[in-house]
């Protein structure tokens, strides 16, 4: 069983997409209809920056959007179609263009203003995050709890075993760190963000998106969805929405639906879109699983031989 899998922010670089637009009409189309939908030239900003316009919050969440979808719509012109579907936080959203729960243009307009929101929802330097790299999430939780002093400091994603991000108030997550190294995590790494994501301090960008998200029409999601939220497998087109909203400040669970994967019985995961973060977290969760991926012409042709080799064997 194959799922294709959709990186988060994070992975944005500027050039991305740039090869593949060049090489495959489809692609092409993808940013033509990103930059009408969004009434910029986000394909410029994808294929020559300036990396610090790239890097800001409501533009790199479209520009991710739509470099994943350019990677899949040649990917699929070719035959190759997933059975599951998942995406780390912003990638989610692309997952579920991919599973025709959502029209591009809906999806790249809502990732613009999530951006936006998430972005305004603390004002810059109130809060942090941190990757806190081999310790039990037990433990990092127990340093949250006693860290917290009245802020608020919590798992934000658990990316794999020995990888969790800590986000919260900047001093509370500063506290937890200490507490982590203190009981015995390998390192404490604070992460060049904008914002907290993924924690209670998002709920204001939460309240915004919601109205807007429940204004739009979802379809059930042809093939399911397992989400970040809950790391459950979503078939309906209400639950899809459901999980958008509450994932804006809920915790991002990418172990727990990589392992969900895996019960399904997926045995091979695709990364579609810019960069190879998600294959190596899913080659630490899911040991033993086949791994590719598509963010170029060279690495689709890749892969498109690799499944097609396994579908004869």
């Amino acid at each position: 069983m194959i799922a294709f899998v959709f990186p988060g922010q994070g992975s944005q670089q500027v050039g991305m997409g740039r090869a593949l637009a060049d090489a495959f009409g489809e692609s092409r189309e993808v940013y033509a209809q990103a930059d009408a939908a969004l009434g910029f030239p986000l394909s410029k900003l994808c294929f020559e920056g300036p990396e610090a316009e790239l890097q800001l919050t409501a533009n790199a969440q479209p520009a991710i959007l739509a470099t994943s979808v350019a990677a899949l719509r040649p990917l699929v012109a070719r035959g190759i179609r997933p059975e599951r579907v998942a995406g780390h936080s912003l990638g989610e959203y692309s997952a579920l263009v991919a599973a025709e729960a959502l029209p591009l243009e809906d999806a790249l307009r809502t990732v613009r203003r999530r951006g936006q929101y998430m972005q305004e929802a603390v004002p810059v330097g109130v809060g942090a995050m941190a990757a806190i790299l081999g310790l039990e999430l037990a433990a990092i939780e127990a340093a949250c709890r006693e860290a917290a002093q009245g802020d608020v400091v919590a798992p934000a994603n658990v990316n794999s075993p020995g990888q969790v991000v800590i986000a919260g108030h900047a001093a509370a997550v500063a506290r937890a760190s200490e507490k982590c190294k203190a009981a015995g995590a390998k390192r404490a790494l604070p992460l060049p963000v904008s914002a907290p994501f993924h924690c209670a301090l998002m709920q204001p960008a939460q309240d915004r998106l919601a109205p807007e998200l429940e204004a739009l029409a979802f379809r059930d999601p042809e093939p399911p969805l397992v989400n970040n939220v809950d790391a459950a497998l979503v078939k309906d087109a209400a639950a899809c929405r459901a999980g958008l909203i509450r994932q804006v400040s809920g915790t991002v669970r990418w172990q727990a639906s990589v392992e969900r994967l895996a019960q399904e019985g997926v045995t091979t995961f695709v990364e579609v879109g810019p960069g190879t973060v998600l294959s190596s977290l899913v080659k630490k969760i899911a040991k033993g699983a086949r791994v590719l991926n598509v963010d170029s012409p060279e690495s689709l042709e890749a892969t498109v031989a690799a499944l097609r080799a396994g579908a004869e064997a």
